[in-house]
């Protein structure tokens, strides 16, 4: 007979800007393997205005093998609706801690991939106010309900490149869908990846600058 146990774990996250005292966060959640020491780094060229957190996935894998390089995931299949509300409390805790230690008056959220999932929950699910959304390269988590990115559709966004090689196949009809939600979508020139002049231009067009 399968039990579970709640007891307390450590997690990992990273910062940039931390020493500017900045009043503005932008949430970054990393796909499927990176680590966030690796993954924050595509956010160095932002303004320093914004703290950059990225939080890691709770799942620490070897990317190939039983040795070597090390990843980072959100989730699997396995005991999934316990990992997803694991992760919503992580999250909360951690802009809890974040709200401690800066005097934030601006929250953004963005996710990668895989984190895009993780992402869109935490904004449909939570009970944090974020000024805009944005997910990237992702599928948009067929169980979850659409209704605070419909309410506030102006300030969600969907991003693509025009050769993302994991929806080749299926790249206009993943944009339909988010475009029925009422998500703004954004389609750039590159592949399954972060590129920094579509980030610099979404963060503008989410402080509502564009």
């Amino acid at each position: 007979m399968e039990h579970e146990i709640r007891i307390e774990k450590t997690f990992r996250f990273e910062t940039l800007n931390a020493q500017k005292n900045p009043k503005k966060v932008l949430y970054v959640l990393h796909g499927y393997g990176p680590l966030v020491k690796y993954f924050i780094r595509k956010f160095a060229h932002l303004p320093d205005d914004y703290l950059v957190v990225a939080p890691e996935g709770m799942h620490r894998f070897y990317l190939s093998g039983s040795s070597g390089r090390v990843g980072a995931s959100w989730m699997t299949k396995e005991a999934r609706t316990s990992d997803i509300w694991d992760t919503m409390n992580y999250l909360n805790q951690l802009d809890a801690h974040i709200a401690k230690e800066f005097d934030i008056t601006e929250r953004y959220l963005l996710g990668f991939s895989q984190g895009g999932a993780t992402a869109a929950r935490w904004y449909e699910l939570g009970s944090i106010h974020f000024n805009a959304v944005a997910l990237w390269g992702c599928v948009f988590p067929p169980d979850l309900p659409v209704t605070k990115f419909q309410l506030s559709s102006k300030r969600a966004f969907f991003l693509i490149g025009d050769h993302d090689e994991f929806y080749a196949d299926k790249q206009h009809e993943i944009v339909q869908i988010y475009e029925t939600m009422g998500v703004q979508t954004l389609v750039y020139e590159g592949g399954h990846d972060l590129v920094n002049e579509t980030l610099t231009q979404l963060l503008k067009k989410m402080e509502g600058i564009e």
